[in-house]
This record gives structure tokens, C-alpha cells and sequence, in this order.
């Protein structure tokens, strides 16, 4: 039977973690028909799952990320804000009606679209500080071309790829190992270092505990390091750590880790997570933002967080709505407004 080992992470005195080696062992070889042979993997080969406070150093996460793949973030939201966001979400999850498929247990319950039923969850999960300043660094793009003798430079920012509650009662079976970044079609390569072009992930998530997130109520376990595997290696469960979180503590992950919500094999606890992914800007949305959230409530919502769900030009030119800036839709006065790009001079 497989079994888990729970994710231990460790600080130094002065909050600068301190990071695991990465090992040799990524390598493959080739069998003679061809089908690539991975070298084998422990537990104790990967890199140990840091945790930081959220006063720690933007660098030193992304440092962590880069090698592990995924970290935690204490105390990344306030008890009091928590609270308020789980009462706003609450009635509709006592409301929706459960899971009749294979990649949710039954005893899960959803809430997609979760910025439209909270507010708070909008400012202080989706576009809580750090994780968007981590967003920002793994999947702003950059880009130039030529038009005619100028050379354009453009930026295509993150938006928001989905926002959902989770709600995980006593019961619930064990999720099979996946990667979230499955749905681009991502065609991920072998690598031992995280490359620098920042090319390789499409997703970042970010998973916040409304309640204690614990080895037997189904704490998310994923394997450390795996988001630099190739797409022909299968996940193992022998190398799953979890991720347990007290309320407030976020779990933050690239979409190429892969991960799964693990068995709650509590009797009464249930496991309660707010959780958002953001993606490139030039990609499709998982969760269709312009659908899955009613024009009446986001016209209502500040234009940072409209523009995080995907109301803004993708440099050079890229989501436009009656040849103009996608927030006409929400505020017409907008229209002929904007300027989408800037030219360099030759």
C-alpha cells in the first residue's frame, strides 16, 4: 500500500530558507523500442517543501518554487477575513448538490466562480499580495516584433484562470495524481533546473485554508519537484508529500506539479479550502470568466480585479471587443479610450 510523508518544512532563524540540493536523478534513458526509462525516485531524493512567513522575501519564494515546485505561505490571510469570507461562501455550498463522476469523490462540494459570491475572496485570496507578485514573475510574457521599420515591444499579463471552494466531507476517496496545467496541453520536457525564460509553466495556484488542512481529513499531496519532470514520466504515489495547513496558511504550486486532493478518513472534519489558479494572458481561461461571472456583479467589482479576470487588452492586441479594450463591455465611456500598445522607435 503507498503511503505519504508529510511535508516538513524548515526556516532559518532569520525567515531565508534553506533549500534542499536538487539531485542527478532526473535523467532518462532510452529503451531500445524507444520508450524513454526514468531512473528511480525517493521520497527522500526530492527537495524538502519550505515554508515561509508572508513578510518573507519574494526572491527567496521564488527561489523555493523553482526547485520544489510548490511552498506554503503562513499566515497568509487573517482569521477574521476568513471568517467573513467563509459566511459569504457558505450558503451555497450548503445548497449544491453533490458529485456523481470519477475525478471527485461524492463528498466533495464546489463553488466555481467564487469571486462572484465573496468579495473579500476577490481582494484578499485571488489578488492577495504575494501571490501576485509570484504570478507576475512565472507568467508575465515578454515579447518584440517587427512592425515594418519599428520594433514593438509588448507585455502580456497573468489573469485568472479559475476561482473555487472546496468543501471536503468525511468519506471523500483520494483523487488520482494530475497535473493542472493538463488543460494547454502543455508538452512538458526532462529538465534538472528550473529554466530562466520563465517559458515552462502556464499556471500558478494558490490554495488557502478556511479550516485545518490535515493528513487524515485529505490535505493536498503532491510530489516536490515534479514540475520539472518530462510529460512521459508517470506520478508515483510512493512520492507524494502533503501539504498540511492551519487556517489562514496557503499552499502556493506551479501547474506542472503534479497533485491531488488525498482522503478524508476523519469521521466529523471537514477540509475547507479558497483556492485560485492564474494563467497566461494569451491562453483560454479553465473557467470561462466572462460567463461564469454575471456582467451586473463585476461591473460592481474595482478595475484591478476586472482586469485580473481577464478585462484587459493581452498585448499587442489579443481579447479585443468591437476592435477596443474588453472593459467597453462593463463601462461603454470607455470606448476609443485605451491605448493597446506602445511603438519603439527604430
Amino acid at each position: 500500500m503507498s503511503t505519504t510523508a508529510t511535508a516538513t518544512p524548515t526556516t532559518t532563524g532569520s525567515e531565508t530558507s534553506e533549500f534542499a540540493p536538487l539531485t542527478a536523478s532526473a535523467t532518462t534513458t532510452e529503451t531500445r523500442s524507444g520508450t524513454p526509462e526514468f531512473a528511480p525516485l525517493t521520497v527522500e531524493s526530492l527537495p524538502k517543501v519550505q515554508s515561509f512567513p508572508v513578510s518573507a522575501d519574494i526572491a527567496d519564494i521564488i527561489k523555493a518554487l523553482k526547485i520544489t515546485g510548490g511552498c506554503i505561505i503562513k499566515n497568509a490571510v487573517s482569521q477574521a477575513t476568513l471568517a467573513q469570507i467563509e459566511s459569504d461562501i457558505r450558503p451555497h455550498l450548503d445548497s449544491e448538490i453533490t458529485w456523481e463522476e470519477d475525478f471527485f469523490p461524492k463528498e466533495t462540494k464546489r463553488i466555481e466562480g467564487m469571486i462572484a459570491k465573496s468579495p473579500l475572496a476577490a481582494e484578499e485570496i485571488v489578488n492577495h499580495a504575494v501571490y501576485q507578485r509570484v504570478c507576475a514573475e512565472f507568467l508575465t510574457s515578454r515579447n518584440w516584433y517587427w512592425s515594418g521599420s519599428k520594433k514593438v515591444e509588448t507585455v502580456s499579463d497573468p489573469q485568472l484562470n479559475n476561482s473555487i471552494a472546496f468543501s471536503i466531507a468525511p468519506g471523500a476517496w483520494a483523487q488520482p495524481l494530475h497535473r493542472d496545467s493538463w488543460c494547454h496541453h502543455t508538452y512538458e520536457s526532462e529538465v534538472e533546473v528550473y529554466p530562466d525564460h520563465y517559458g515552462r509553466d502556464v499556471g500558478v495556484g494558490w490554495f488557502v485554508a478556511g479550516k485545518p488542512a490535515t493528513r487524515l481529513n485529505g490535505a493536498t499531496r503532491f510530489i516536490p519537484g515534479s514540475h520539472l519532470w518530462s510529460k512521459d514520466r508517470p506520478p508515483q504515489e510512493e512520492l507524494t508529500v502533503q501539504a498540511e495547513l492551519q487556517p489562514g496558511d496557503a499552499f502556493m504550486m506551479l501547474s506542472s506539479c503534479y497533485h491531488a486532493g488525498s482522503a478524508n478518513k476523519t469521521t466529523d472534519e471537514e477540509r475547507l479550502l479558497f483556492s485560485c489558479f492564474m494563467t497566461k494572458g494569451f491562453l483560454r481561461q479553465e473557467e470561462n470568466q466572462y460567463l461564469a461571472l454575471p456582467h451586473d456583479i463585476v461591473r460592481k467589482m474595482p478595475v484591478h480585479i476586472q482586469q485580473l479576470i481577464g478585462y484587459k487588452l493581452s498585448q499587442p492586441y489579443c481579447g479585443w471587443v468591437d476592435n477596443d479594450d474588453p472593459r467597453v463591455v462593463l463601462d461603454p465611456s470607455l470606448k476609443n479610450a485605451t491605448i493597446h500598445y506602445k511603438d519603439k522607435s527604430d
